[in-house]
């Protein structure tokens, strides 16, 4: 059972002090005059009205100081979104076609109507000319997370997403898996001093990488501000769903392409992508397409620049800058472990899962959007992670057309972070952790299993989109713990009042 029920909760939570938030207190942090100022109370003080008026204070002053970390935030979007700079109202009105192409959807039972509604406006972009939706898709900006969308001649900034680059990469080691249980202390140090986890957290340090001398930070305009910021931040892993963890690896069948040998491996796998870096490149073109091209309602996130326009060049370079990015970050936590461990891995997997891509399709090249998908092409290798304690997978796309080449990332999500926030207990979420034997570091109510949908199901609505090589099990998992708050009671806490 996951919790109690809504209706005892909430007699719970009548019994505490309410958060109250002025104007002035707002206005003291730096808030303008307008709008955002009742906005950011009424959302303060409902979602986070367990709080104290200081932690509530410094998650304000987290968002007017970096509202572009925050603007996909499933909570404080809309604060957000007020104190970003709004775009001006110039460029062409354009109209949605009137018959969206056909796309194809798998695993249909497990999609909210909210994701398809979305995916349907998106094939009725005039630059559409395929799609499909993948099993744990959900409803998110611009394109839903899930969704495929190849394009002609442009590129769609949120049809990418604001997080570039989010990508998985798992590490095998030819070592006992076993030693995680035996040495489980040593194994959670090495993973707290691998990376930083964290919404806007910097090493104090830079990391020294070679990424950080591409020409294009003095080349593109946005980028050299960046570059400070990214170099602070390489090798961190940041908030949300991102983690690092150790865990069972399990080969079951030889593979050509993968060319390991069945059995049981020691993991290291990883997820996330380009911190700030990428935020902020997202942000910046996605309102020069916005500027350019206004698209009716919510189409309007799924604005487009053309590839021969300056600005969409320039986006497709800097998007793939933070892809490569996001790829140097993985390295440098698993290079890290590695020297640790004293070992090489075996075999390194790994994956963007927001990004686009050049393909060909229909004997054409298009731009194939993957948000929230894996690339699944003939022969290619990925990784499908589940929750912190249900499996991922390592899997080979067969390269089937009817998806274009591709698959889920994950489970999906089934709750929102803050649906999952007001019905899961902690005390459920300990249960479920030690009944699969996972030792958490960090993370939150708001990432439990139980707010994920049946990884096991969604790979078997997508049987004929990979073939499955093995299994990640996790054993020792680190994440951000900021969601763990103190209002978060524990079952016999909440059931004993």
């Amino acid at each position: 059972m996951i919790g109690i029920t809504i209706s005892v909760m909430q007699k719970k939570r009548n019994t505490m002090a309410k958060l109250k938030i002025t104007g002035k207190q707002l206005r003291t942090l730096g808030y303008p005059e307008g709008p955002v100022i009742s906005l950011a109370k009424n959302i303060l003080e409902k979602q986070y009205r367990h709080q104290t008026l200081q932690e509530a204070l410094v998650v304000l002053k987290n968002v007017l100081d970096a509202p572009i970390e925050y603007a996909n935030d499933p909570v404080l979007a809309p604060i957000a979104e007020k104190l970003l700079p709004k775009p001006e109202a110039e460029g062409v009105e354009v109209s949605l076609n009137q018959q969206g192409i056909q796309f194809n959807v798998f695993g249909s039972e497990h999609i909210e109507p909210g994701a398809m509604n979305q995916m349907y406006q998106a094939a009725k972009l005039p630059v559409a000319v395929g799609g499909a939706l993948m099993p744990d898709a959900h409803h998110g900006y611009g394109l839903p997370i899930g969704g495929v969308l190849a394009v002609e001649n442009a590129v769609i900034p949120y049809g990418v997403g604001v997080d570039i680059g989010c990508r998985m990469c798992l590490s095998v080691f030819d070592i006992n898996p076993a030693e995680l249980k035996q040495k489980e202390n040593y194994f959670t140090r090495e993973l707290n001093e691998a990376t930083l986890f964290g919404s806007g957290k910097q090493f104090e340090n830079a990391t020294n990488h070679e990424i950080m001398d591409s020409h294009l930070f003095n080349e593109i305009k946005i980028l050299k501000p960046l570059q400070f910021r990214a170099a602070k931040q390489l090798g961190s892993s940041g908030s949300g769903n991102h983690f690092v963890e150790f865990g069972v690896v399990e080969i079951t069948k030889k593979d050509e392409i993968l060319g390991i040998s069945p059995g049981n491996y020691l993991g290291l796998l990883s997820h996330s992508g380009s911190r700030a870096l990428g935020a902020n490149i997202a942000h910046h073109y996605t309102k020069i397409a916005k500027q350019k091209r206004r698209l009716p309602g919510e189409a309007n996130n799924l604005a487009w620049l053309s590839m021969t326009e300056a600005e969409g060049i320039e986006y497709w370079l800097a998007m793939n800058l933070a892809g490569d990015y996001a790829a140097a970050c993985h390295l440098v936590i698993h290079d890290k472990i590695a020297r640790q461990l004293g070992r090489k891995p075996v075999k390194r997997v790994e994956n963007h899962h927001n990004f686009a891509w050049k393909e060909m399709l229909d004997e054409k090249e298009v731009i194939v959007h993957r948000k929230g998908a894996t690339p699944a092409g003939k022969n290619v290798l990925g990784i499908i992670p589940g929750s912190m304690t249900a499996p991922g997978f390592i899997v080979k796309g067969k390269g089937e057309l009817a998806s274009i080449n591709s698959a889920s990332h994950g489970a999906g999500r089934r709750l929102s972070r803050t649906a999952a926030m007001g019905s899961i207990i902690l005390n459920a979420l300990k249960d479920e952790l030690k009944k699969h034997e996972v030792k958490l570091i960090g993370g939150g109510v708001d990432e439990a299993p139980f707010a994920y949908k049946n990884i096991e199901a969604v790979m078997q609505s997508q049987k004929a989109l990979v073939d499955i090589l093995g299994k990640f099990i996790p054993r020792i998992v680190k994440m951000d713990g900021a969601h763990i708050k103190p209002w978060h009671k524990t079952r016999n806490e909440i059931e004993g009042e």
